[in-house]
């Protein structure tokens, strides 16, 4: 990713200007538009799943579609039907997506069915994980913060306690042998701790193991009042930059704390990362154990419950105010990236839909093109992240 940075500055100097020849003035977002498919460039990412095999009528082109929901995820568009209406109106925008006429435009049938095959197809999630991994190939991610958000879901809470049926009891007394083997069954039935078990998993075995349908949650805020809504909970690791590096969907009644480790595990296998960031609802031993074991030193909060409250050392707290930059990405999620109003049902489709935000948060991906941290008001230079402190 050495050459982006060139490739960007020739596509301000060149491209801008001749597309603004072709079809007149840019603004603001149809550029920031143009910088995420020069990012992105969504053409290898079109696999032979995404392709017309010779069979039957022949597909739209899956990589302007593609396009297209980039588009709405930039424009903070709430519906298909408003992507769709803007492309037959504004001629700039569907010429950047690549239709010449108003009646290339696809359907909203159409518009659907391609969106049901990249989430079937997890197109976002690779988009997202080549662009961090061919990032930060040689660089050093800080601070890794994680932090949770809740996401409004359009669909009815899934069923999870299903009624069992209760075999019938044998009439008299049981036997030695009877007493023994029931003693078993309920020592084999007792339930262990998902943190437990997390650490001795891998990645893929944790994410299999996580709750992802549509459920109840609830969270207690800083004044103790609990707030309850029906969807799901995205689950983020960010980086210096305020960079996603990665993101997990589940239902909304799992706790915080038990995605943590597949999140750590995620972003370490896609960057080098020096310190994990977590606020006193991840003050878990089983936490702290899988981040050392990654090579990174967790500064978590304590947790007021578990007794007796910890402070954090002098040089510790200053680095959990990095912790803030989870905060503010999922603010601009959703006020700017669709992240409040979510119109799909089904946990692939909904995470696919937030990914594509992700992709397409402008602040993110500058920094993701710089590598550097965003600068603060008054400054000029960049922030130094400092030095890794010894144990």
């Amino acid at each position: 990713m050495n050459y982006l940075p060139k490739l960007y500055f020739t596509m301000e100097r060149y491209l801008f200007p001749m597309l603004e020849e072709e079809i007149g003035e840019l603004t603001a977002k149809m550029k920031e538009f143009l910088r995420i498919v020069e990012l992105v460039k969504p053409s290898r990412f079109i696999t032979n799943a995404l392709r017309w095999s010779g069979l039957g009528r022949p597909m739209k082109d899956r990589e302007k579609l593609l396009r297209a929901f980039f588009l709405k995820a930039v424009y903070d568009l709430p519906t298909t039907k408003g992507l769709i209406e803007n492309l037959k109106t504004n001629p700039s925008l569907r010429r950047l997506c690549g239709w010449e006429y108003r009646g290339e435009v696809p359907s909203e049938a159409t518009f659907s069915r391609a969106f049901g095959i990249f989430a079937q197809e997890k197109v976002c999630d690779a988009i997202h994980a080549a662009i961090i991994r061919e990032t930060y190939t040689d660089k050093l991610v800080g601070h890794a913060s994680l932090d949770s958000s809740a996401i409004i879901g359009r669909e009815k809470a899934c069923r999870k306690n299903t009624p069992k049926l209760k075999p019938k009891k044998k009439r008299g007394r049981k036997s030695i042998a009877e007493k023994a083997a029931l003693f078993q069954q309920e020592i084999a039935e007792v339930k262990t701790r998902r943190l437990e078990l997390q650490v001795h998993q891998t990645l893929p075995e944790n994410l299999a193991d996580l709750p992802q349908g549509c459920d109840w949650g609830g969270k207690r805020d800083s004044k103790g009042k609990t707030s309850y809504c029906c969807g799901y909970k995205l689950h983020l690791a960010v980086g210096d930059g305020e960079v996603p590096l990665a993101a997990i969907l589940s239902s909304a009644s799992l706790h915080d704390s038990q995605a943590a480790i597949p999140l750590i595990q995620m972003s370490s296998a896609r960057a080098k990362i020096l310190y994990d960031l977590a606020d006193c609802a991840y003050d878990a031993e089983e936490i702290k154990a899988v981040s050392k074991k990654m090579g990174h030193i967790p500064v978590i909060d304590s947790n007021p419950r578990r007794g007796e409250t910890l402070e954090l050392p002098p040089d510790r707290k200053i680095r959990y105010r990095e912790r803030s930059a989870v905060e503010r990405v999922n603010s601009d999620l959703k006020d700017n990236y669709g992240a409040r109003h979510v119109r799909v049902k089904g946990h692939w489709k909904v995470l696919c839909h937030l990914m594509f935000g992700i992709i397409a948060e402008k602040r993110r991906m500058e920094n993701v093109r710089t590598g550097c941290r965003p600068v603060p008001e008054g400054k000029s230079k960049t922030v130094s992240l400092g030095t890794r402190e010894k144990e």
